[in-house]
């Protein structure tokens, strides 16, 4: 009697790798694993005898890649980077042409590249996704970002739709409900296919970069309630709270309300007063902010996110520098409620340009990358499973099938409105941190990309005048048509006779 095969094989047991794994089995798919540790195989294999697809370990590759049909689907979840490489490495002299390896872990996307072209030289075919959603999102149905080759994705997609999470597609709403055996049944999957190559983990990046941006924001809302209107921590948990009822209902803003309730079980004070203010980092959000550099796209916000973090890392120099340098004493003697209700629209308008940036960055991207990113679909895809997911991503599903050529999103009806009704609050806000001393840089960068995108004019100008005088870089007129340029003589600068 021959030995049943598996649908699919999955390398690495760490806790996402496990979810996963347990994800799919529950689906009703056979699914092989394999650990370099076989101890963690093993005990994993053992704690979950009842899956409704089965678990089959294997304590070898090459029993691994026996046990899976052809062709043969394997996801790899290690350390992205070298760990990756070994792996695939490894995989190589024991597949078979058509076979399909596919990558879950945080690539770099020109690493995602440089693996589809070398595997396809051997007949082999790669598959970069996303995997968004932490440990929670992978048992029970994360958002999947899949790049490279199409067919590829076509042999994986009953899977990859099955695990996914799904939301209501009228309302755009997750849909709860998913436990161990008992997954969701109905709605829209978060998944779709990206584009070729390293497209699912580019865009997987750039939703990283994203939340870089929404967390602090968030973290500037608090901080904003904290130090100048005074509040508690369970009075700003109770603000969030509510704000998760509205246009602010996403799974950061939940969390939030959460955390800021919770108590240390340690000493009983606020849980968040007594964790220390130096906050880490996996490099996705750098990622972006390089390539943002790189490809002369701005994403300013995203870049202060992470500079934020980098900031609070120096932790003894901050409090060395408390000591000597001088601001202002916080002090707030306005309506309380008016100023949160501001706070609230600082934060709304501040998350659609960090959103506009990103999705102008992936627009970008797909000139210099020769892709078709299907941003209706990008949108709809974090609606559910991934960290950033919002109601308000439904909004921009609906403004890319309005017009898929959107070069910025706030130029859409509703979004150019949105910020319209809000902006007199968000300028409110930044002008009170900085009158107050409040750092709030991603307020203050959001609301400076949004003054400079509305502008006809800025002061570049100057600047490439200066660029010509000392560089004889050039510049263009505006009584001529754009495309031709031209140098001035300048004079010789005049110095400061030197006494000898």
């Amino acid at each position: 009697m021959s030995i049943a095969q598996s649908d699919i094989g999955l390398i690495g047991l760490a806790v996402m790798g496990q979810n996963l794994a347990l994800n799919i089995a529950d689906h009703g798919f056979r699914i092989s694993v394999y650990n370099r540790t076989t101890a963690t195989m093993e005990k994993f294999v053992a704690e979950n005898p009842n899956t409704p697809g089965g678990l089959v370990g294997e304590a070898t590759l090459e029993g691994f890649v026996k046990s899976l049909k052809r062709p043969r689907k394997m996801i790899i979840l290690v350390k992205a980077g070298a760990g990756t490489d070994a792996v695939i490495d490894s995989l190589v002299p024991l597949l078979e042409e058509g076979d399909i390896i596919i990558d879950g872990g945080n690539a770099l996307w020109t690493d995602t590249i440089r693996r589809e072209n070398a595997l396809k030289a051997k007949g082999l075919r790669f598959v970069g996704s996303g995997v968004s959603g932490g440990e929670e999102g992978a048992r029970f149905g994360p958002s999947l970002m899949p790049g490279g080759d199409r067919a590829a994705f076509e042999e994986i997609r009953p899977i990859w739709e099955a695990v996914a999470a799904k939301v209501d597609d009228q309302t755009g709403k997750p849909l709860e409900g998913a436990a161990p055996g008992k997954p969701i049944v109905g709605g829209v999957p978060c998944t779709t296919y990206i584009g070729p190559n390293g497209a699912g983990h580019y865009v997987k990046m750039v939703h990283n970069g994203i939340e870089y941006g929404d967390m602090q924001m968030i973290c500037e809302a608090y901080d904003l309630m904290k130090n100048l209107l005074g509040m508690s921590a369970a009075d700003c948990a109770a603000v969030f709270k509510k704000w998760n009822t509205g246009v602010l209902d996403s799974f950061l803003i939940e969390i939030t309300a959460d955390i800021l309730a919770q108590k240390d079980p340690v000493i009983g004070k606020a849980f968040v007063d007594i964790v220390l203010d130096t906050a880490g980092q996996k490099g996705t959000g750098k990622w972006t902010s390089v390539n943002a550099l790189d490809m002369g796209t701005p994403a300013p916000t995203v870049a202060e996110a992470v500079f934020a973090r980098y900031l609070s890392a120096v932790k003894e120099e901050r409090v060395n520098a408390s000591k000597t340098l001088s601001g202002p004493v916080a002090k707030f003697e306005g309506d309380r409620e008016a100023m949160i209700e501001a706070i609230h629209d600082a934060l709304y308008c501040s998350k659609i340009c960090a959103y506009a940036q990103g999705f102008q960055l992936m627009r970008a991207a797909q000139v210099e990358y020769k892709w078709q990113l299907p941003f209706a679909d990008i949108a709809r895809i974090f609606r559910g499973g991934c960290i950033i997911r919002a109601r308000f991503l439904q909004k921009i599903t609906e403004a890319y099938l309005r017009n898929g050529e959107l070069v910025n999103l706030l130029m859409d009806p509703f979004f150019t409105s949105e910020v319209e009704r809000c902006q007199g609050n968000w300028r409110k806000v930044v002008a009170a941190a900085a009158t107050n001393g409040i750092p709030a840089p991603t307020f203050f960068s959001a609301l400076s990309y949004f003054d400079a995108y509305r502008s006809a004019t800025l002061p570049a100008n100057l600047l490439q005048a200066q660029r010509d005088y000392f560089g004889a870089h050039t510049y263009e007129r505006t009584d001529t048509a754009r495309g031709k340029f031209f140098h001035l003589d300048w004079p010789e600068p005049s110095r400061p006779q030197i006494e000898v």
